[in-house]
């Protein structure tokens, strides 16, 4: 399966893609500089792994996805929240390393979980030439350590009761390792369970055409790359078990650029669940940008609500420390329930360093609202 791209109608996509890359550089100045961008990239974590899930047709309650996080569940997973747990954790993964590397060979490899993606030069995968070059040098460099302690025994260094063989064969075994680990090595592609996997469905030919795609638009601006990157890892459906990684390299890729977003992953999915379906799988090549255009801006939109809420909401919070004494803990809450989507007693607690208690008691002072519904084990949060 090849996917075309060569008529891009540009005269429609000029002008909102000068928009998108605008207000995504203006959304991600924002986060970096704002007293509450840590609460706003938090939240977009939980807030895009349900998203995710509903474009894939399934229903994960935000409060449900925290509180399994948390251990917490009201009732039994469903398989739909486990994956918004995966999406969560993908999510936070990417976030947390540079920006380069949920694209690189190495990065992809562990976000799929499988055998090691192909790259767009050698596949990712050394070859047999360079792994035996390798261990010829470790070799080498232990006969040189050989020859250079046999020299030493013969100017009269002798260490009794020493095994020096021994030590020799753990050297050797420890460069061996070594070599092997030092980039991705070939593993055994596990064997296919009809029931499971489609037998036909070969992920690394479709991943090595979706390489291409990306090699094609290499110089493109950034946010034209990501829809194009979006739309071919969908048309080439190349990933059976997760069609959800594509929006997250999608997201990734206006990191990598560097020019639109470095402080935040961009909510992707929130922006989609915006969309109708007939738009974002609509057959003509033209809808289906303009549609992934548009559900980047509607995360972009969301991005700055959701900052300007929280905002208001610390203006209202902080009107509650009037009067207080300077050795409050409530300043510290603030910044705490501000920080995360949702909080409970023990992790307040435990940041606060005081009892469960006094914890309870500075929630009664803040008047929090309390999003659980339960009596065992209770949450609050401003969402």
């Amino acid at each position: 399966m090849r996917y075309e791209h060569d008529t891009l109608p540009l005269k429609t996509l000029l002008s909102p893609l000068a928009r998108a890359s605008e207000a995504l550089a203006r959304l991600d100045e924002r986060l970096s500089h704002s007293r509450v961008g840590k609460g706003v990239i938090e939240r977009f974590h939980f807030i895009d792994a349900c998203a995710s899930q509903w474009l894939d047709g399934e229903l994960v309650e935000m409060e449900d996805l925290i509180l399994h996080e948390a251990a917490r569940d009201i009732r039994s997973p469903s398989h739909a929240l486990t994956i918004a747990r995966d999406v969560l954790q993908t999510r936070r993964r990417i976030a947390l390393h540079e920006p380069g590397w949920a694209l690189s060979p190495n990065g992809l490899l562990s976000l799929r979980q499988a055998w090691p993606a192909p790259s767009p030069g050698d596949g990712g995968i050394i070859a047999d030439s360079e792994t035996t070059a390798m261990s010829d040098a470790a070799v080498d460099r232990r006969d040189q350590d050989g020859e250079g302690r046999k020299s030493r025994l013969n100017d009269g260094l002798d260490l009794p009761g020493i095994d020096l063989d021994a030590i020799d064969a753990v050297l050797a075994r420890s460069d061996d390792v070594l070599a092997r680990v030092k980039q991705p090595q070939r593993l055994a592609k596990p064997e296919t369970d009809p029931l499971i996997r489609d037998p036909d469905w070969d992920e690394d030919e479709r991943l090595n055409e979706w390489w291409m795609v990306l090699r094609a638009i290499n110089k493109l601006p950034p946010v034209l790359q990501s829809i194009l990157a979006l739309d071919a890892w969908n048309e080439l459906a190349v990933l059976q078990r997760t069609p959800w990684l594509g929006r997250l390299l999608a997201a990734s890729l206006l990191r990598r650029e560097g020019l639109t977003t470095r402080a935040h992953l961009l909510a992707f999915n929130a922006g989609l669940k915006t969309i109708r379906v007939e738009r974002r799988r609509n057959r003509n090549f033209e809808t289906r940008l303009l549609a992934s255009l548009e559900g980047l801006m509607a995360g972009i939109e969301l991005g700055f609500k959701e900052h300007d809420r929280l905002l208001l909401a610390r203006q209202m919070l902080e009107r509650r420390l009037i009067g207080r004494r300077a050795s409050s803990n409530l300043p510290r809450l603030i910044e705490l329930v501000l920080a995360w989507p949702l909080v409970s007693a023990s992790m307040i607690a435990a940041e606060l360093d005081i009892t469960p208690r006094a914890a309870l008691r500075l929630v009664e002072e803040l008047n929090l609202r309390e999003m659980t519904g339960r009596g065992r084990f209770r949450a609050w949060g401003i969402i």
